[in-house]
């Protein structure tokens, strides 16, 4: 008979649909229920923001405070620098010091928008790897933990054994970030009272070996849970748009891009995204995904005004819908649309319509903003741009254009 949590965060976790696998199910739940369990994810510095894809485990932590327990952000200032090999086929680059630094400076924002931090049980913390890791000796380290860990056993995990099933370089460096990674566990449970790592499915081999080395040298219990790693009903790795990477940082994606990003959402996704990335009751997170036809719209404009609001606050997700109906329904530019501003200086006599379908980020390059216009896909004003070679002039831009790749994808172009 299979075991039925009692405590709030574990049925949480499991009807919203988060939860792949746990260690010990009743162990943790016993734990859940007896008092506040710290829990921590992960997260390395190697980007100045985090991505949608990290937003899963962000939303972990959110439930873990709401249902009354203690989350612990882990920044890898450490870890950064060595890398994380799980289902990579390369070498991350190397970070400087610096850049690491900067990364977790742009990184933090992000969190005070989800869980808030103070000093009472169950207010999140936020830690950085390197307090531990800069300062270890390397041969204590080797003989003091170094030697609970088997190398066949390493070997046998699916991260490590894709790349060399592929016969794909993995460096020592790299081999060497699980065995931190363990460290990482059993500081936190020792300084901290940590009793839970969580993370994606990707780092099960990384969580089972923090378990068993607290278990080993500090001889306490401690336990691990993982989400499955998500895609998109087409197979695509969440957090990615064909114009990159979806950023939380406002300064990277606006809130209005970041809107349309969960406005665009596949009509099969929409219920499962409605219950892991909004907080709407289950009952309504079903009516929604239930809709069919032309309705499902209404269902994903609910999805990404939920989802804008917990990220950029209510205000900015009621402007991106306002927006974004203003160019669907009404045909008209929207203020809140990601701008290009043009100098007089950069204007010049003229500037052709393929440069400013690729400098607005509505193409990649000019083969693409051509092959666009070409296939009657690019619109200026909401007419149709046939001509390739077309040139603005300053009189053209006496007012804002709006240039449009699709019907879902518009940027404003404007002199400053």
């Amino acid at each position: 008979m299979a075991y039925h949590p009692k405590s709030e965060f574990l049925n949480v976790m499991i009807a919203r649909g988060f939860m792949a696998d746990c260690t010990d199910l009743q162990g943790l739940d016993e734990a859940l229920v007896a008092g506040v369990v710290p829990a921590y994810i992960g997260f390395d510095a190697t980007a100045t923001s985090l991505h949608v894809g990290s937003l899963i485990q962000i939303m972990m932590l959110r439930w873990l405070q709401k249902t009354g327990h203690k989350p612990i952000v882990l920044m890898g200032g450490g870890t950064t620098k060595v890398g994380d090999p799980s289902f990579r086929a390369d070498e991350r680059p190397l970070l400087t010091p610096a850049q690491i630094d900067a990364n977790i400076d742009g990184i933090k924002q992000v969190f005070a928008h989800y869980v808030s931090f103070g000093e009472a049980a169950s207010d999140a913390i936020m830690v950085n790897n390197a307090e531990w890791l800069d300062g270890l000796n390397y041969l204590d380290f080797l003989r003091d933990v170094g030697r609970h860990f088997s190398v066949n056993r390493m070997l046998s995990f699916e991260s490590v054994k894709s790349r060399l099933d592929r016969e794909q370089s993995l460096s020592f460096l790299e081999f060497n970030y699980m065995i931190l990674q363990a460290y990482d566990f059993m500081e936190l449970h020792r300084r901290y009272g940590c009793l839970m790592q969580m993370g994606g499915s990707d780092q099960w081999g990384n969580i089972v070996n923090g378990i068993d080395l607290t278990r080993r040298i500090l001889d306490d219990q401690v336990f691990g849970l993982t989400t499955h790693l998500l895609t998109t009903s087409d197979g695509k790795k969440m957090g990615k748009s064909q114009d990159g990477a979806v950023w939380l940082n406002a300064d990277l994606v606006s809130p209005y891009q970041f809107w349309q990003f969960w406005r665009n959402t596949n009509d099969a996704d929409v219920g499962r995204f409605l219950k892991l990335y909004t907080e709407l009751p289950l009952e309504e997170c079903d009516r929604l995904a239930a809709l069919q036809g032309q309705e499902i719209n209404d269902a994903k404009i609910v999805l990404a005004g939920e989802v804008t609001a917990l990220l950029h606050g209510v205000a900015a997700a009621q402007a991106a819908e306002a927006t974004a109906r203003e160019v669907f329904e009404k045909g008209g530019t929207g203020d809140d649309l990601p701008t290009l501003e043009l100098s007089a200086q950069e204007l010049g006599d003229g500037i052709s319509v393929v440069q400013l379908i690729v400098r607005s980020g509505l193409a990649k390059s000019g083969k693409d903003a051509k092959r666009l216009i070409a296939e009657g896909g690019a619109r200026l004003n909401d007419a149709e741009l046939t001509d390739a070679g077309l040139l603005l002039r300053p009189d053209d831009l006496a007012r804002p254009v709006k240039l449009s790749a699709g019907k879902k994808r518009h940027a404003l172009v404007k002199l400053a």
